[in-house]
Protein backbone atom coordinates (compact mmCIF):
# COMPACT_ATOMS: atom_id res chain seq x y z
CA UNK A 1 0.00 0.00 0.00
CA UNK A 2 1.06 3.53 -0.65
CA UNK A 3 2.30 5.63 2.26
CA UNK A 4 -0.34 8.25 1.54
CA UNK A 5 -3.18 5.74 1.83
CA UNK A 6 -1.75 4.40 5.08
CA UNK A 7 -1.54 7.95 6.45
CA UNK A 8 -5.17 8.62 5.47
CA UNK A 9 -6.36 5.41 7.14
CA UNK A 10 -4.47 6.26 10.33
CA UNK A 11 -5.88 9.81 10.33
CA UNK A 12 -9.40 8.51 9.68
CA UNK A 13 -9.30 6.04 12.57
CA UNK A 14 -7.58 8.45 14.97
CA UNK A 15 -10.06 11.21 14.10
CA UNK A 16 -13.03 8.91 14.69
CA UNK A 17 -11.63 7.94 18.08
CA UNK A 18 -10.93 11.59 18.96
CA UNK A 19 -14.47 12.58 17.99
CA UNK A 20 -15.99 9.88 20.19
CA UNK A 21 -13.74 10.77 23.12
CA UNK A 22 -14.86 14.41 22.97
CA UNK A 23 -18.50 13.36 22.64
CA UNK A 24 -18.23 11.13 25.70
CA UNK A 25 -16.34 13.73 27.74
CA UNK A 26 -18.51 16.76 26.97
CA UNK A 27 -22.21 15.93 26.80
CA UNK A 28 -23.13 19.40 25.50
CA UNK A 29 -21.25 18.72 22.23
CA UNK A 30 -22.25 15.06 21.87
CA UNK A 31 -23.68 14.15 18.46
CA UNK A 32 -24.28 10.50 19.24
CA UNK A 33 -21.90 7.71 18.31
CA UNK A 34 -22.49 7.93 14.56
CA UNK A 35 -22.30 11.72 14.43
CA UNK A 36 -19.16 11.85 16.56
CA UNK A 37 -17.52 9.17 14.41
CA UNK A 38 -18.31 10.89 11.10
CA UNK A 39 -17.36 14.39 12.26
CA UNK A 40 -14.20 13.08 13.93
CA UNK A 41 -13.16 11.05 10.89
CA UNK A 42 -13.63 13.99 8.53
CA UNK A 43 -11.75 16.27 10.92
CA UNK A 44 -9.00 13.71 11.39
CA UNK A 45 -8.36 13.40 7.68
CA UNK A 46 -8.55 17.16 7.08
CA UNK A 47 -6.39 18.14 10.04
CA UNK A 48 -3.94 15.30 9.60
CA UNK A 49 -3.46 16.13 5.92
CA UNK A 50 -2.95 19.79 6.75
CA UNK A 51 -0.44 18.89 9.44
CA UNK A 52 1.41 16.57 7.05
CA UNK A 53 1.68 19.30 4.44
CA UNK A 54 2.99 21.75 7.05
CA UNK A 55 5.44 19.27 8.58
CA UNK A 56 6.81 17.03 5.79
CA UNK A 57 8.64 14.81 8.30
CA UNK A 58 5.28 13.28 9.23
CA UNK A 59 5.01 11.64 5.82
CA UNK A 60 7.32 8.88 6.99
CA UNK A 61 10.41 7.32 5.54
CA UNK A 62 10.42 6.29 1.90
CA UNK A 63 11.32 2.67 2.59
CA UNK A 64 8.88 2.02 5.44
CA UNK A 65 6.84 3.47 8.26
CA UNK A 66 8.71 5.62 10.73
CA UNK A 67 7.51 5.34 14.33
CA UNK A 68 7.71 9.11 14.86
CA UNK A 69 5.70 9.74 11.69
CA UNK A 70 3.11 7.19 12.79
CA UNK A 71 2.76 8.86 16.19
CA UNK A 72 2.46 12.25 14.49
CA UNK A 73 -0.35 10.98 12.26
CA UNK A 74 -2.21 9.50 15.23
CA UNK A 75 -1.91 12.63 17.34
CA UNK A 76 -2.68 15.00 14.46
CA UNK A 77 -5.70 13.02 13.34
CA UNK A 78 -7.02 12.48 16.85
CA UNK A 79 -6.71 16.07 17.98
CA UNK A 80 -8.15 17.56 14.81
CA UNK A 81 -10.97 14.99 14.85
CA UNK A 82 -11.79 15.96 18.41
CA UNK A 83 -11.75 19.67 17.58
CA UNK A 84 -13.99 19.32 14.51
CA UNK A 85 -16.40 17.05 16.37
CA UNK A 86 -16.65 19.56 19.24
CA UNK A 87 -17.26 22.47 16.85
CA UNK A 88 -19.93 20.57 14.89
CA UNK A 89 -21.53 19.46 18.18
CA UNK A 90 -21.71 23.02 19.48
CA UNK A 91 -23.21 24.30 16.24
CA UNK A 92 -25.76 21.49 15.97
CA UNK A 93 -26.84 21.70 19.61
CA UNK A 94 -27.15 25.50 19.43
CA UNK A 95 -29.31 25.17 16.32
CA UNK A 96 -31.60 22.71 18.12
CA UNK A 97 -32.08 24.99 21.11
CA UNK A 98 -32.70 28.15 19.05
Amino acid sequence: MSGTIINLIIQLIAGAIGGNVVGAAAKNVNLGTTGNTIAGAVGGVAGGSLLTSLIPMLQGATGGMDLGALAGQVVGGGVSGAIVSAIVGMVMNNMKSA
